[in-house]
C-alpha cells in the first residue's frame, strides 16, 4: 500500500502544559489530528502482553541480524547508496547521521523497503518526547514529564506514520540509558507493544561493568533484547581489559530471561581507540558469537564529519563518501562468515564459554574444564562458546572456537568423549552447512588471526 506523504512532525509546543493540552481534550485532538485520543485501554496496563523475541523483527526469523549505525546522511540517502549498505551484508539500519524529519525518515523507509532493509527509526520527536525528553508519569507534579496518555498520543503519532511502511522494524527508544530512567522505558515499551505488538522496541545500554545494570534493565524494563556497546581496540595496541567482563555480563542478564544479546563492534578510530583491521573486526564478531551474540551492530558505517569535534577516523565509508579497506572488509566477513554461522548460531541456546590455553584469565573470563562433549584442549589460546539445541529431544552439542587474538594465528587440538559424542563435523560456510570430520577423537583447529570455526559434536 502507498505511505503517508505527510510529515508527522509539526510545530510542537514541547513543554508538558503543550503536551497535555494536545492530547487531552477532544477539541484539541481535533486540532492535532496526532494526538487523537486513545481509548482509555491504550494507557498501556502492566500487564501488556510482551510478545516473544521469536515473534518480532530482526529477533525473530532464521537471519542472523547485521546492522549498522550511522548510515548514509540525508543528502546521500539514494537508492544507490542503499543498495550499497546492502551489498556489504547488512540487514538493517539504525537511522541517525542527521535523519530527524518526518519526511525524511519516510523517504529512507521507502527506499529502504525497495532494498531488501530494515529501519530501527532513532530520533523521531515523538519517541523521543515519550521515552527520552521526558519521563512518563500519572503525578502532575513530575516535571518534565508526561502522562501515559499523552505518551500514547506520541507513539501513536509516530506509529501512524512510519507503520505503513514495510522496512520499519521497530523504534529506538533510548541510547545508553542511566538505570534511574528504566521504570519510565518499562512503561514506554509497555505503551509501544499495546500499539504495535509486531514492531521491536529497541535500547541500547552503556558499556558497564556492573552486572545489576543489565539485571535491573532486563528486571525492570521487559526488553525483547539486550543490547550495549563496548569498544575494545585502544590505541597503541592495546585491549580494553573489562571488553570480556562487560560480555559475562551482559549474557549472564540476557540468558536470565531468554533474551538475544546484541552487541556493537568498533569500525573506526577515536578518542583513544584504533582504526581496527580486516582481522580485528572479526575477532571482535567471533568473540562476540562465542558469547552468545545474536545480533551484530557496527559503529559506525558512515564517518562521522569532523564538525562534530570527536576525532572521528574513517569507517566504512569515509565522510566524502567513499569505500574504506574496512568496507570490504565488512562486506566478506557479513556476507562469507558471519550470515551463514549466524543462521546456525542463532537458533541455540548458548550454554557455556570459556578460554583455554590462556595463561592469565582476562577480567570476568572463565577458564575451560572438561565438559559437554569436551574432555581437553591443548595449543594456543582459544575461546569456546557451546550451545544446545531448544529442542531437549536433541542430544547434540555446537561449539564455536574462536581465536583468543587478533593478531596472531593459533592451533589448537580439542579432545573429544568417545562416550558421549559419536562424531565430529566442521560447518563450512561456503556450502551453509557441515561436513564430517575423519577423526572422532581428536580436532585440530589451525584459525588465522581473528578467526573461528563452528564444530557440531554428534551426540551417541
Amino acid at each position: 500500500m502507498d505511505a503517508p506523504r505527510t510529515s508527522p512532525h509539526r510545530a510542537l509546543d514541547v513543554s508538558r502544559r503543550g503536551l497535555i493540552g494536545a492530547a487531552a481534550a477532544t477539541a484539541a485532538a481535533t486540532a492535532l489530528p496526532w494526538a487523537t485520543a486513545a481509548p482509555a485501554s491504550a494507557a498501556a496496563p502492566a500487564d501488556t502482553a510482551i510478545p516473544s523475541p521469536a515473534d518480532l523483527p530482526l529477533t525473530g526469523g532464521p537471519d542472523f541480524p547485521v546492522g549498522t549505525f550511522w548510515p548514509p546522511h540525508p543528502f546521500a540517502s539514494t537508492p544507490e547508496r542503499y543498495a550499497e549498505v546492502r551489498e556489504a551484508g547488512f540487514d538493517f539500519i539504525i537511522s541517525g547521521n542527521y535523519a530527524g524529519d518526518g519526511n525524511i525518515f519516510q523517504h529512507q523507509l521507502r527506499i529502504a523497503a525497495d532494498t531488501g532493509l530494515k529501519m530501527l527509526i532513532s530520533d523521531d520527536i515523538q519517541v523521543r518526547n515519550m521515552s527520552r525528553w521526558f519521563s512518563i508519569s500519572d503525578n502532575p507534579a513530575d516535571s518534565l514529564s508526561v502522562t501515559p496518555a499523552e505518551a500514547d498520543a506520541l507513539y501513536k503519532r509516530a506509529a501512524d506514520a512510519y507503520g505503513p511502511y514495510a522496512s520499519l522494524a521497530g523504534f529506538n527508544f533510548y541510547d545508553e540509558p542511566g538505570a534511574g530512567w528504566f521504570p519510565s522505558l518499562a512503561r514506554a515499551l509497555q505503551i509501544a507493544r499495546a500499539r504495535t505488538p509486531g514492531l521491536l522496541p529497541y535500547v541500547n545500554l552503556f558499556p558497564s561493568t556492573d552486572a545489576n545494570y543489565y539485571q535491573s534493565f532486563v528486571d525492570v524494563v521487559k526488553p525483547s533484547l539486550v543490547s550495549f556497546d563496548r569498544y575494545p581496540l585502544l590505541s597503541g595496541g592495546r585491549e580494553d581489559a573489562d571488553y570480556f567482563r562487560n560480555w559475562a555480563a551482559v549474557r549472564k542478564a540476557a540468558l536470565s530471561a531468554d533474551l538475544p544479546a546484541w552487541v556493537f563492534i568498533q569500525t573506526l578510530l577515536y578518542d583513544n581507540h584504533r582504526t581496527p583491521t580486516a582481522a580485528e573486526l572479526l575477532w571482535q564478531i567471533n568473540i562476540s558469537l562465542a558469547y552468545g551474540a545474536k545480533g551484530i551492530q557496527y559503529f559506525t558505517y558512515w564517518t562521522p564529519e569532523a564538525a562534530r569535534g570527536e576525532g572521528f577516523g574513517p569507517a566504512l565509508i569515509t565522510v566524502e563518501g567513499e569505500r574504506t579497506e574496512r568496507w570490504y572488509a565488512a562486506r566478506d566477513i557479513n556476507t562469507a562468515w558471519l550470515h551463514p554461522v549466524g543462521r546456525e548460531l542463532k537458533p541455540l541456546l548458548p550454554e557455556t564459554v570459556t578460554h583455554a590455553n590462556e595463561p592469565t584469565l582476562p577480567a570476568g573470563a572463565v577458564g575451560f574444564t572438561p565438559g559437554g562433549g569436551l574432555v581437553g584442549i591443548t595449543g594456543q589460546p582459544v575461546v569456546l562458546g557451546t550451545f544446545t539445541s531448544r529442542d531437549t529431544a536433541v542430544a547434540d552439542r555446537w561449539v564455536l572456537v574462536a581465536n583468543r587474538w587478533h593478531n596472531a594465528a593459533a592451533r589448537a587440538t580439542l579432545t573429544v568423549d568417545p562416550v558421549t559424542v559419536a562424531a565430529v563435523d566442521v560447518f563450512d560456510p561456503a556450502r551453509g552447512a557441515f561436513r564430517a570430520t575423519t577423526d572422532h577423537r581428536y580436532v585440530d583447529v589451525g584459525l588465522a588471526p581473528g578467526e573461528a570455526v563452528l564444530l557440531k559434536l554428534r551426540a551417541r
